[in-house]
């Protein structure tokens, strides 16, 4: 099915610029994805969805995939009566949930600092804003250690793949997503880069969902979280008993 809708969206690409005719008439990129929903059902063990596009004219492409931005706090460890404890703490407002890049080229070669700090391209220009009483340097510090721990855990991922150019104009690119992929709406970014600057972009939306039986759980579990913790706990004490039932005397 992926394979059928990419062949298509190629097709409709090319038929888009030829009926440009002639030159192109700007500084344009045309990109879609080969499916808006990733859904997370029992047993998810992650997924990818293929981004296919075509420019007008020559040129480099980014691609950057942002995750919803939540808050996030995050905490140094410390010694306090020779316990490791958590002792400060920084929290920054504005985290993406999941944060990617892929590109036509390396980084460094297709795109200046100047339009990478401006469009937030990179994990080092996402701009995380610290909440007072953080100092510059706390923040600084704080956010380095967030930047690390989320690329642990797989979901800051410097370069998640190589963009290929199918001849001049086209373009397709596989976006693989892990399978602790946070839920919500994302935004992909297409960028057009010319002489190491950004002339054009293009947004489209991705939803990673939850659906079925799990999405139906995790909804009740938000709706009626005391509700669910005693259900939750009368299932362990239920399965503790049942477990000792065959080690009972008769």
């Amino acid at each position: 099915m992926i394979r059928r809708r990419g062949l298509a969206l190629a097709s409709l690409v090319v038929l888009a610029l030829a009926g440009a005719g002639g030159p192109a008439r700007g500084d344009g990129v045309i990109a879609d994805l080969s499916s808006h929903l990733i859904a997370i059902t029992t047993g998810f063990t992650g997924a990818s969805v293929i981004l296919f596009g075509a420019t007008e004219g020559r040129g480099d492409i980014i691609a950057v995939v942002r995750g919803p931005e939540r808050e996030v706090k995050v905490w140094r460890k410390g010694k306090v009566a020779g316990i490791w404890v958590n002792a400060d703490s920084v929290t920054f407002s504005n985290v993406p949930s999941f944060y990617a890049l892929a590109t036509s080229r390396p980084i460094d070669e297709v795109l200046a600092p100047g339009p990478a700090a401006l469009y937030r391209i990179g994990t080092a220009n996402l701009k995380l804003q610290a909440k007072p009483p953080a100092t510059p340097e706390e923040a600084a510090r704080f956010g380095a250690a967030l930047i690390a721990e989320q690329q642990r855990d797989g979901l800051f991922v410097p370069i998640i793949g190589k963009i290929a150019f199918l001849g001049e104009r086209l373009f397709r690119a596989t976006i693989p997503f892990p399978a602790n992929v946070p839920t919500g709406t994302y935004i992909v970014e297409i960028f057009l880069v010319r002489d190491r600057d950004v002339v054009s972009g293009q947004t489209t939306p991705l939803v990673v969902s939850k659906v079925g039986i799990d999405a139906e759980v995790s909804d009740f579990a938000t709706r009626q979280a005391a509700a669910y913790g005693a259900i939750a706990v009368l299932g362990a004490l239920m399965a503790g008993w049942l477990a000792s039932l065959p080690f009972r005397s008769v």
